[in-house]
């Protein structure tokens, strides 16, 4: 299913899509990394509460919207005829790495939720490795989009 109104807006949409998603990967791949300075400062203190700001206004400011802006951008250009050959398998790749992107995206949102309550159990390497989840799903999703393998 096509909506052919979105052909005079798949320029617009195309752009907009593109840059929701260089903010949304930039507070992904920022998110992780607060949470591993955050891990180095006592529960409570002055810097553990800069650090709930700090995160707080990325999450809700940045990584939030981007993240909407994304799928609604991306449905869009899905519905946008000629965008999609529906045979084609590369897509359905990137389909499922946005689903492991979002599902990320609601794992950090845990993880904020576990500091905020000063409730964290999990170490800096935790964080130091989950850092790189976003950017593999990243250079898989582009690689599908731009060189569309199969």
């Amino acid at each position: 299913m096509t909506v052919g109104a979105f052909a005079y807006l798949y320029p617009w949409s195309k752009a907009l899509h593109v840059i929701a998603v260089i903010a949304w990967m930039a507070g992904l791949l920022y998110l992780p990394r607060l949470y591993v300075y955050h891990c180095e400062v006592p529960r409570g203190s002055a810097e553990s509460e800069r650090f709930k700001v700090m995160e707080r206004r990325l999450f809700k400011g940045i990584v939030n919207p981007a993240m909407i802006a994304v799928w609604v951008l991306g449905i869009t250009l899905v519905l946008t005829p000629g965008v999609i050959d529906w045979r084609d398998g590369w897509w359905h790749v990137k389909l499922a790495c946005v689903l492991l992107l979002s599902g990320f995206h609601g794992a950090a949102s845990k993880w904020r939720r576990d500091f905020l309550e000063d409730r964290n159990v999990r170490p800096q390497r935790f964080y130091r490795i989950a850092n790189e989840v976003p950017a593999v799903l990243m250079a898989i999703i582009v690689i599908m989009v731009i060189v569309r393998p199969f």
